[in-house]
């Protein structure tokens, strides 16, 4: 009840009460003790969402898009658009395509996300006008530290992120006039940022910045004591010693993002955010091995320290293996950082991440381009991408609202099997689960999966009273504590769904249902109501 309160007092102190809506109630991040949630009508929301390729947002790919998405039952589409498209003459804005993409939008009842491809896409401006890229000298490349010509756009230049703030801005009014009921709920600011192919700018005007002295707000205790450093004042060299050419081109990437989003929000106060091209998370590589100047896990302070205006350092996913995986989530889902996967891979394999997103308390999760994009594949082909995460989003979608809050509220526990299937478990305060991973059989030694692809999520309702969700798995329980070794039974063990945010019951299930091992998750998912009592 303690938490329940604190929750709506901090609804009330943002504005917003469940049930209270109107058009006018903008989307917003609240923060409470280290934790975050996405409100969207004044309640919170959970991002069940699908990306479509790049160059699916245009209105003639938009019928397969669409149909991409009632495969997958998002609530929440993300969208790119161009900037080579809304301003093809210098101050001349067409946003037709804004407008289409928001009519369809509404009709189709499912939310936006939209991704502003500006000064970077992925490291290079291959998105930038025409009339941008027939002057190279006015918006120059980075140059790297042979003189060699870099395909990646310079941080430096005030004609290029002046054309980038104005633009960006006409976007964000435009959206503050053409979108009062809020169909577009967050914006990302770039994408991918940074530069392949050097550690950073070698111009002579980037090498005059980095010789010059560390900008003072990087070197606040707070946000300097979060970085290796050798001095607490001086140079970029002096300061960050053998990290000075990767933490300079970091602070400049970030700042320039940190104006334009500023810039942006000036007109509209939706959430923005940008997503990032990961590094290996646990062999700590050196620059060169991934993309420079992004908000890797290495300069997460520097970007939070750079760009204020941006709510979310978001990862894009396409790590493999559980370790790098979950290690992501660890490093991202920060007090100062809510916790959202704008990208990842569809399939089986990379739909468990769902439930350990919400058990770190994340606002969101979109596998990335989930329409055919024009290949002609099967539909065989776009189904078997498709359908794991699909069948996720029927199963959470009426539980969405609730999810957000338990994920608010630090309600949810989860474990992904591991690539050597073996059993894990989830510490529930006077309970322990212990899950299994495997096909169907009655008590131990259940035949493999053959991907490691099973999954549960638990929700803490009371003291001995959970939600269980998954797949491929078994769950049986044991009491903790005092009460550690005592007999118990399951009280009671329902099988159903939710409509509304309701658990609505199907049947009880018992005997060989609950005996042999525990209750069964097969490879839809599944939601059980599960009571426990000691002896």
């Amino acid at each position: 009840m303690k938490t329940m309160v604190s929750f709506l007092l901090l609804l009330l102190a943002a504005g917003n009460l469940p049930g209270q809506t109107s058009v006018t109630t903008t989307p917003r991040i609240i923060h409470q003790n280290g934790r975050h949630a996405l409100l969207v009508d004044g309640e919170p929301f959970f991002i069940l969402g699908g990306q479509a390729h790049n160059s699916s947002a245009w209105p003639g790919m938009l019928p397969e898009v669409w149909q991409a998405a009632e495969k997958l039952h998002l609530n929440t589409l993300e969208l790119p658009i161009y900037w080579e498209q809304i301003e093809p003459h210098p101050g001349q804005f067409d946003f037709s395509l804004v407008d289409t993409l928001l009519t369809q939008a509404r009709a189709h009842k499912v939310r936006l996300v939209l991704l502003w491809f500006g000064t970077w896409k992925n490291a290079s401006n291959h998105y930038m006008p025409e009339w941008m890229k027939r002057d190279p000298a006015k918006y120059p490349n980075v140059i790297g530290e042979k003189g060699d010509w870099i395909d990646s756009p310079s941080p430096f230049p005030e004609a290029t992120l002046q054309a980038d703030t104005k633009a960006f801005s006409s976007v964000m009014h435009h959206l503050a006039k053409a979108d009062p009921r809020h169909t577009v709920i967050m914006v990302q600011v770039e994408n991918e940022p940074g530069t392949w192919g050097s550690v950073r700018d070698y111009s002579p005007a980037a090498q005059k910045l980095f010789e010059g002295a560390v900008p003072a707000r990087l070197l606040e205790p707070a946000v300097l004591n979060q970085l290796p450093h050798e001095a607490s004042s001086g140079s970029w060299r002096e300061v960050f010693g053998k990290n000075a050419d990767e933490y300079f081109h970091a602070w400049s990437v970030a700042s320039y993002i940190g104006k334009v989003a500023a810039a942006g929000r000036q007109e509209n106060a939706l959430p923005l955010y940008i997503n990032v091209a990961l590094r290996d998370p646990l062999s700590n590589p050196g620059p060169g091995n991934y993309e420079s100047g992004g908000a890797t896990d290495n300069v997460l302070a520097i970007y939070k320290a750079a760009a204020p205006a941006i709510d979310i350092l978001a990862p894009d996913i396409y790590l493999s293996g559980n370790e790098k995986v979950l290690k992501v989530l660890e490093l991202y889902g920060r007090s100062d950082n809510p916790l959202f996967v704008p990208e990842t891979i569809p399939g089986a394999v990379y739909a468990k991440y769902i439930y350990a997103v919400l058990a770190h308390g994340g606002i969101g999760f979109s596998p990335c381009g989930i329409d055919d994009n024009g290949r002609d594949s099967p539909d065989s082909v776009i189904t078997a991408r498709l359908t794991p995460v699909g069948e996720e989003y029927r199963t959470l979608a009426p539980m969405m609202r609730e999810l957000a809050k338990w994920a608010f509220e630090g309600k949810i526990t989860a474990v992904v099997e591991d690539e050597n299937h073996g059993p894990q478990t989830i510490d529930l305060g006077n309970w322990q689960a212990t899950v299994n991973f495997g096909g169907f059989g009655r008590g131990e030694g259940l035949p493999p999966n053959a991907q490691p692809v099973g999954k549960m999520m638990i929700i803490r309702l009371s003291e001995d009273k959970f939600i269980a969700i998954g797949t491929h798995s078994r769950i049986t329980f044991k009491p903790t504590g005092k009460s550690s070794g005592r007999p118990w039974q399951y009280l009671k063990v329902e099988e159903g769904h939710f409509e509304n945010g309701i658990f609505k019951p199907l049947r009880i299930l018992n005997g060989d249902e609950t005996d042999w091992g525990g209750p069964y998750f097969g490879n839809k998912p599944r939601v059980l109501e599960i009571s426990l009592v000691l002896r």
